[in-house]
């Protein structure tokens, strides 16, 4: 289950940049997890309870984000509906995954002293 040291590093990263601007405690994580990015939402949820215990983020919510996976044609522009074929019907082109496969802390929400 990799969602634990995705968790992990996450909560290394919150509580540096947390204690980088004096915060007291973190209210809230943001995070924007894509469809095709191989984490499991839930699991992510479970593990961020687990790992978040005796560290600045003890009382944080964790807020996902989920993003759709999205597919262009590096040529033309086009999005490409990810049930389509593997050419741009526009230009035959192979497409390019330009959404849904991120893991990205987005914002931090934390008391300052």
């Amino acid at each position: 289950m990799h969602e634990y040291s995705i968790v992990g590093a996450l909560i290394s990263q919150v509580e540096d940049e947390a204690r980088r601007r004096g915060a007291r405690v973190v209210n809230r994580v943001h995070v924007r997890i894509g469809a095709v990015s191989g984490v499991e939402p839930v699991l992510l949820a479970t593990a961020f309870g687990v790992f978040r215990e005796r560290t600045l983020c003890e009382a944080a919510e964790l807020v996902i984000e989920q993003v759709d996976e999205r597919w262009t044609c590096p040529a033309c522009g086009t999005v490409i509906d990810r049930n389509a074929g593997l050419l741009c019907d526009r230009c035959g082109t192979p497409p390019r995954l330009t959404a849904g496969d991120e893991i990205i802390l987005n914002r931090i929400e934390m008391e300052v002293s």
